[in-house]
């Protein structure tokens, strides 16, 4: 495979792409008292996962022989159901279509994001899903095996901030 198949860093920059950028409404933030930190603290959204608090879970998710991987609209709507499955808060997406192929990305969330890189020439599209709060990250998995018609899916779980 092409060195510059595998490295996006610049690649189809040069040339101009198809750019998705849809800004969403402002979460206004509701200040609250933290009970274990004093009355001063607000808000942290930390929850407790597999018995430890952490910020969030963070997943990392490959798409092996999948289809569709150069679609940004169908990449766009992908990620807008992935938000809605998760229960999570949508604040901006900008997708990036590189030429000859793939797409960049990135779903901003109040509850942080989900960015997404794919390879159409290999079948392959690196996900990063972090989400804190109330927000279930894991209710993607079964929307992007199945919005491209993935083989196979291979997911690992980071607990981010854990002891903060």
């Amino acid at each position: 495979m092409r060195h510059s198949a595998l490295l996006r860093s610049g690649t189809g920059l040069e040339r101009p792409g198809a750019v998705r950028d849809v800004a969403q409404h402002e979460i206004p933030t509701a200040p609250a008292a933290d009970e274990d930190r004093g009355n001063a603290a607000r808000l942290d959204h930390f929850v407790v996962r597999h018995g430890v608090r952490c910020a969030g879970a963070h997943l990392i998710i490959d798409i092996y022989d999948g289809e569709r991987l150069d679609e940004i609209e169908h990449i766009e709507h992908t990620l807008r159901r992935c938000i809605d499955a998760a229960g999570a808060t949508l604040l901006h997406i900008h997708l990036h279509h590189f030429q000859p192929n793939g797409v960049s990305g990135v779903a901003v969330l109040a509850e942080s994001h989900i960015s997404i890189h794919t390879w159409p020439e290999a079948g392959y599209a690196a996900l990063d899903v972090f989400m804190c709060g109330e927000a279930v990250p894991e209710a993607c998995v079964p929307i992007l095996r199945e919005a491209f018609s993935a083989k196979r899916v291979a997911v690992s779980e980071l607990l981010r901030g854990q002891g903060v």
